[in-house]
C-alpha cells in the first residue's frame, strides 16, 4: 500500500484540500478556506501546515474567533449548504470563543469544521498554558464544552485518528438530516507528529449531497388529507431553500392553489410578490400569513422545524379541526407537533406529491380569502414602511423601508437579533432568490456584520446590506476591519436606539417597568455618547452618520458606489414598532408581584396558556 509521511496537520490539511462538491455537474472545492486565530495551541502545528498549502486551502485571519465562524457559517448559508469553511483557534480563549458560534451552526442546520487546539495528548507539560483541569476527570478540556453544539465531535490525539475522523466528520456536513457543525479537537503534541498514511485518503473525492426519496406510503396519506382539506396551508422553511426546491414548491401551489406561508430562513421561497404569497408567518408575521394560519385546517410545513416563533408558542393553528403535517429531511423535525411525518427531501417530496394532486384545487372561497389579506396587509405595510412627517425620529420599519427602496435588486440584508429580524421578517421584500440572509434560529447578537462577510465570500458579485442596532454593533464590530483587509465590501446600516430597545419593548409588555436595557435605564454615573460612525472610521471603513430618513436614502447612493466597507448610522425611535400583523408568543409572566402591571399581564397570559394546542 502506498503510504505518505505527514505531521496530523498537514494530513488534515491535504485533506481537506482534496474534497470536492458535484454542485449542477460542476466539480468544486467543498471547503473555500480555513479561518485561522494562531495561539500556541496550533501555530506550530496547523500553522506550518496551512502556511504550505496556499491557494490550494487558503488561510483567512480574523479578529475574534467567534466572528470568524459566524462568517465561516454565513458562507455556508448563503451556498445553501453545498460548500463550508474550517475555523482553527488555540485551545483556551480561543476553542471557548467557538461555542457560541457552534449554536449557531447547530440550530440553524448549518455545516462548519472547527478545529480548535487541544491540551497535549502525551500530558508531559500538564498543566499547559490556557489548559483548563477537572478535578475530577483527567480527559476534560475547554473544548469539552463543544459537544452538545456539535453535531460530530472527536478528540484528535494520535494522528491516525483522522484516517476514520475526517470522513465521518465532511459526510456528517454534507448529510442534509444531520447537518451542522463537526469539531475536531486537536491536540497540540498529535498535530506535529508524523505518521505513514494511506495515499488513497488524500485522493480526490467528490461529494454529492443526498436526496432522499420519501416513503410512497406517507406521500399518499398526504395527498389524501390535502384531497380532503378545504384549507390548506403551507409553510416554507429554510429546507425548501436548502434543497433547492423553490420551483417545485411554485408548481405544487399554483397547481393546486395553496396559499404559501413563510418562516425567517424560508423567507423567499416564493417571489414576495407571487399570488400566492403571505409573505411571513408566525410572532413575526404579516396579518395574511397569520389569519390564514389562524383559520386553515391542514398546515403542511416543508423544511421547517416549527419553532415557537413560527407557531406562535402552538397558539396559532387556532381552527379546532386543524391537522399537521411535515415534510422533513430529518425524522427528527417531521414528528414535531404530532404531525403526520413525511420523510424525505423537500423537493423530491413535492415532486412526488404534485402529481397524486392531479385534479384538486383548494377551494376558491379560501384563496379569495387569502389574497384578500394580502390587499390589506400590503396597505399596513406601505403605512409602516413610509418616510415619517418632518424631522419626526424614524422608527425601525421606516429605515427598512428606506433601504428597501434604494437597495439593488441583487441586494442580500442580512441581519440576526433584536427587533430587526422581526420587522425584517413582515417588511423585507426580497427582490431575488438568495436575497435575504437573516439568523433567527439563535438570533445571536454579533452575528451581523461577521455573518454579512461571509455572505460577501461566497458571492462577491452581489451587494451586501447589513442591518443591525447599536447593541449588537458593540458586542461585536471587529470584522469591520478584516472586511477592509479582504476587499470584501459591506454596507452596514445602524440604527442607534440607545440601548437594547426590542428587549426594552418586550420588559414593558410583561409589566415590568423599564431596567437595564436603554442605557438611560441602567445603572450609570455618565450616559457615553458613542459616535459609531467615528468608530468604524477607525476600523478602515468609509462612514458617516445622517439625520433621518432623507438623509438615509440619500447615503445609501453614496454607500453603493463606494468600493469600500461603507458604515451609516442613524438614530430611531426604541418604542416604535410594526402593530400590524404578530402573533402571541409565550413569555412567562411572575404568578407574584409587586406590580399591579405585572399581575394583570399574568392574567392575560395565562388566558392566551387556556387557547393554546398541546
Amino acid at each position: 500500500m502506498a503510504t505518505l509521511r505527514l505531521t496530523a496537520a498537514q494530513a488534515l490539511v491535504h485533506y481537506l484540500a482534496n474534497q470536492f462538491i458535484d454542485i449542477d455537474g460542476v466539480e468544486t472545492p467543498y471547503f473555500a478556506g480555513v479561518w485561522a486565530i494562531f495561539g500556541h495551541g496550533n501555530v506550530a502545528g496547523l500553522g506550518e501546515a496551512l502556511q504550505a498549502a496556499g491557494d490550494s486551502l487558503p488561510t483567512f485571519r480574523a479578529h475574534n474567533e467567534q466572528a470568524m465562524a459566524h462568517a465561516a457559517i454565513g458562507f455556508a448559508k448563503a451556498w445553501r449548504r453545498r460548500r463550508a469553511m474550517a475555523c482553527t483557534t488555540s485551545i483556551g480563549p480561543g476553542a471557548l470563543n467557538l461555542v457560541t458560534a457552534a449554536g449557531v451552526a447547530h440550530v440553524n442546520r448549518l455545516p462548519v469544521l472547527l478545529l480548535p487546539g487541544d491540551v497535549f495528548a502525551g500530558r508531559g507539560p500538564d498543566p499547559v498554558l490556557q489548559q483548563v483541569e477537572d478535578f475530577a476527570d483527567a480527559t476534560v478540556s475547554a473544548n469539552d464544552c463543544l459537544r452538545p453544539v456539535s453535531r460530530y465531535f472527536d478528540r484528535i490525539q494520535r494522528p491516525q485518528q483522522l484516517i476514520q475522523s475526517l470522513p465521518r466528520a465532511v459526510a456528517t456536513m454534507l448529510d442534509p438530516a444531520t447537518c451542522g457543525p463537526a469539531t475536531l479537537a486537536f491536540c497540540q503534541d498529535a498535530q506535529t507528529e508524523a505518521a505513514d498514511f494511506p495515499a488513497s485518503l488524500f485522493e480526490r473525492r467528490v461529494w454529492r449531497i443526498r436526496r432522499p426519496a420519501p416513503d410512497p406510503r406517507e406521500v399518499d396519506e398526504l395527498a389524501g388529507r390535502l384531497r380532503a382539506a378545504k384549507a390548506p396551508l403551507i409553510i416554507a422553511g429554510g429546507g425548501v431553500i436548502y434543497a433547492g426546491a423553490e420551483a417545485a414548491l411554485e408548481r405544487l401551489a399554483e397547481g393546486a392553489q395553496i396559499p404559501v406561508a413563510e418562516t425567517q430562513a424560508g423567507r423567499g421561497a416564493l417571489p414576495w410578490d407571487h399570488p400566492l404569497a403571505l409573505g411571513a408567518v408566525g410572532v413575526t408575521g404579516t396579518s395574511a400569513a397569520n389569519r390564514a394560519a389562524a383559520e386553515a385546517d391542514l398546515v403542511i410545513g416543508v423544511g421547517t422545524r416549527l419553532q415557537d416563533f413560527t407557531t406562535g408558542s402552538r397558539a396559532l393553528f387556532a381552527n379546532p379541526a386543524v391537522r399537521l403535517a411535515q415534510i422533513n429531511v430529518t425524522p427528527f423535525d417531521a414528528a414535531k407537533h404530532g404531525a403526520l411525518a413525511v420523510v424525505g427531501d423537500a423537493g423530491a417530496v413535492l415532486d412526488a406529491l404534485a402529481p397524486r394532486l392531479a385534479g384538486y384545487l383548494a377551494p376558491e372561497r379560501w384563496v379569495l380569502a387569502a389574497r384578500s389579506g394580502v390587499e390589506a396587509w400590503n396597505d399596513a405595510w406601505r403605512e409602516a414602511t413610509a418616510a415619517p412627517v418632518g424631522n419626526q425620529v424614524p422608527s425601525d420599519a421606516q429605515v427598512i423601508g428606506a433601504v428597501w427602496r434604494h437597495a439593488s435588486d441583487d441586494a442580500v440584508v442580512v441581519c440576526a437579533a433584536g427587533g430587526l429580524p422581526g420587522e425584517l421578517h413582515k417588511l423585507w421584500r426580497p427582490k431575488r432568490r438568495g436575497g435575504y440572509h437573516v439568523e433567527y434560529g439563535f438570533s445571536c447578537m454579533g452575528y451581523e456584520i461577521a455573518g454579512g462577510l461571509g455572505v460577501k465570500m461566497a458571492d462577491p458579485s452581489r451587494e451586501v446590506i447589513v442591518m443591525l442596532g447599536d447593541g449588537s454593533y458593540l458586542m461585536m464590530n471587529s470584522e469591520i476591519a478584516t472586511s477592509v483587509m479582504l476587499g470584501l465590501k459591506l454596507i452596514i446600516v445602524v440604527l442607534d436606539n440607545r440601548g437594547f430597545g426590542c428587549i426594552n419593548r418586550l420588559q414593558q409588555s410583561v409589566g415590568s417597568a423599564p431596567f437595564n436595557n436603554l442605557l438611560v435605564d441602567t445603572r450609570h454615573e455618565t450616559l457615553p455618547e458613542i459616535d459609531f460612525a467615528a468608530h468604524a472610521a477607525s476600523l478602515g471603513a468609509v462612514s458617516e452618520k445622517v439625520d433621518g430618513i432623507a438623509g438615509l436614502e440619500a447615503a445609501m447612493g453614496r454607500a453603493q458606489a463606494s468600493t469600500r466597507t461603507y458604515v451609516v448610522v442613524i438614530d430611531t425611535d426604541p418604542a416604535l414598532i410594526t402593530e400590524a400583523g404578530g402573533a402571541w408568543w409565550d413569555v412567562a409572566v411572575p404568578e407574584v408581584s409587586q406590580r399591579p402591571q405585572v399581575l394583570a399581564a399574568r392574567a392575560t397570559y395565562e388566558a392566551k396558556l387556556d387557547a393554546r394546542r398541546t
